[in-house]
């Protein structure tokens, strides 16, 4: 029989003896639905990616430039969205339900705040991509796409908000559903704007900036629902309450400072491959997508680990929390580490998929990306040790020491060495550092460094029990 404090944890049940253990059951119930999520996110990228490659291989190297790029200006402001979630989780966790909604909207009228500035960066694209000193064709391509999508960013952040709420509750196959219908819109507007209306890489934007559009309504009927309103009183607490929104962007900066220090320094390494030439930012771009297929994943796998220690804390018990933390984190591992065995296996056939046919430079893309997918799977065994302990420590409200870690390692170390092992004398975006020169490869060994350090470094924090004391303020 489960006594009342047990009823109030997740994943909990009592065996025969009256000793609790993990309902590994309930975790995978959970995990499946944010796991597919995630996975349906990887194949929007991958869908993209192959309608950006019918276009040519500047093409590719221009989404290179920006993938990253663009991933880590909505990280960093969607930060404010994801830690929502938290929210979320400990006031479903308390049994305050009509704070799982008020968070909710918490984060939709922050994101609305950030819409000026997503219009800024929209139109300073010019400026902006100047700095890296790309090819010509490959700068004018790269900014074809960045405007429309820079103007859908205030939508991404409402997404993500919105999404919170129902993962924070326990009910992400609602986000699943809006996941896939959001894929299928922006796979039938990409084979629409790009080629029958001929808009080419803005075509592709504008495909994902209305997909998103359409999410966001989806979403919005949900939550505003006969069911929702009666359970959660979604209808009430729509009216901002700016000392909500200030704490929130208190927590949810960092967070997306945590998440995106290491994106901030992939999107740099990604356009330094894109400078040292076509060929090695396309087969970087590939090899990135394909890995994403292990990352997204990986995400919707740790977000599990922010509802169980959210709703943990919430219900009161700390050890409870970092046991099912550990599940989450052991979960991502055991994932990430076979689907990237995968793909570097069936690269052969798979890599390919995304060069495009009809290109001087395919021949020595494929062979370059099929080389890469090795060092991948390295990169991503310890960013999957890196993404759950990250998620586990969002559980707990714990985002601000191990943003200033990642910052540091990312900006300082992370960046810097790839410019040292990447090019050679001359060839570098600046000339004050070293430079090795060792290519397309120095630089994946620099992210290989950079992620097994920042890994070991946020296990420790989660296994130091330090977040405790931030999860019973």
């Amino acid at each position: 029989m489960m006594h009342g404090s047990e009823s109030l944890l997740p994943a909990v049940k009592v065996d025969r003896q009256g000793k609790r253990c993990v309902d590994y059951r309930a975790i995978l119930a959970l995990a499946l639905p944010l796991f597919l999520n995630s996975g349906v996110q990887a194949i929007l990228n991958l869908t993209d990616s192959w309608f950006i490659g019918r276009l040519s291989t500047d093409a590719i190297a221009a989404m290179g430039a920006l993938y990253f790029l663009i991933l880590v200006l909505f990280t960093l402001f969607g930060g404010i969205g994801m830690y929502a979630q938290t929210l979320v989780a400990q006031a479903y966790g308390e049994g305050q339900r009509w704070r799982a909604a008020q968070a909710v909207w918490t984060g939709c009228w922050s994101a609305l705040l950030l819409l000026p500035l997503f219009v800024v960066l929209a139109f300073s694209g010019a400026e902006i991509l100047s700095l890296f000193q790309l090819p010509s064709t490959v700068e004018q391509l790269a900014l074809d796409f960045w405007i429309p999508r820079l103007l859908g960013g205030a939508i991404a952040v409402i997404n993500l908000a919105l999404t919170a709420f129902f993962n924070g509750i326990g009910q992400p196959v609602i986000t699943l559903g809006v996941a896939v219908a959001i894929t299928g819109v922006n796979i039938i507007l990409n084979e629409w704007l790009m080629f029958q209306v001929g808009l080419g890489m803005a075509g592709a934007a504008w495909a994902t900036t209305l997909s998103l559009s359409v999410g966001m309504v989806l979403l919005l009927a949900i939550f505003l629902s006969h069911w929702m309103r009666r359970r959660f009183q979604s209808h009430l607490v729509w009216k901002p309450r700016w000392q909500l929104v200030r704490s929130l962007l208190t927590f949810g900066i960092p967070l997306g400072l945590l998440m995106t220090s290491d994106l901030t320094g992939l999107a740099l390494f990604q356009i330094m491959q894109v400078k040292l030439g076509t060929v090695e930012g396309a087969a970087t771009q590939i090899v990135m997508v394909l890995i994403s297929t292990a990352y997204m994943p990986t995400l919707g796998i740790a977000q599990t680990g922010t509802t169980l220690v959210g709703q943990s804390i919430g219900a009161g018990d700390l050890c409870w929390a970092k046991r099912v933390g550990n599940v989450a984190i052991a979960l991502c591992i055991l994932y990430t580490v076979t689907t990237g065995v995968l793909l570097a296996l069936n690269g052969s056939w798979l890599v390919p998929l995304f060069a495009p046919s009809t290109d001087t430079h395919t021949e020595a893309v494929i062979a370059l990306s099929q080389t890469l997918l090795w060092l991948a799977v390295g990169y991503n065994v310890f960013n999957a040790i890196n993404i759950g302990s990250a998620f586990c420590l969002q559980g707990t409200g714990d985002v601000r020491l191990p943003s200033l870690l990642a910052i540091l390692l990312s900006w300082f170390g992370f960046v810097p060495l790839t410019h040292i092992l990447t090019f050679a004398s001359g060839e570098g975006l600046v000339n004050f550092l070293p430079q090795l020169g060792w290519g397309v490869l120095g630089g994946w060994l620099a992210a290989i460094l950079f992620t097994l350090t920042m890994s070991s470094l946020l296990l420790w924090r989660w296994r130091s029990e330090a977040w405790q004391k931030i999860g019973l303020m």
